[in-house]
């Protein structure tokens, strides 16, 4: 994803990734990947929730992005992420939704 983060960027995606951890942990963890991308700690998992992506015992959030539109529509949730390829899989989709 950090390296389709500009791509997406130049296309009008906006891109937040969200987890578990601390600010601290994902500040260290953003320099040291050097994230061109916004890292959102939620360390009580309450967003995780509201989601429907906490695992049932609370220890980590699924891996789910959710696609939605500048007017704050959902347009999309995709559940099966491969990491490998899911920045340019992201980029194919909003095309897709834009036509």
């Amino acid at each position: 994803m950090r390296d389709a983060a500009e791509a997406l960027g130049t296309i009008g995606v906006d891109v937040f990734t969200a987890s578990l951890d601390s600010v601290q942990e994902l500040a260290q963890f953003a320099e040291k990947q050097t994230l061109p991308f916004a890292l959102l700690s939620d360390p009580d998992g309450s967003a995780a929730t509201k989601y429907g992506v906490l695992d049932p015992g609370g220890q980590y959030a699924q891996r789910v992005t959710f696609v939605i539109d500048d007017q704050g529509i959902l347009r999309k949730v995709l559940d099966q992420v491969n990491v490998k390829t899911h920045g340019e899989d992201l980029a194919v989709l909003v095309e897709d939704l834009r036509k």
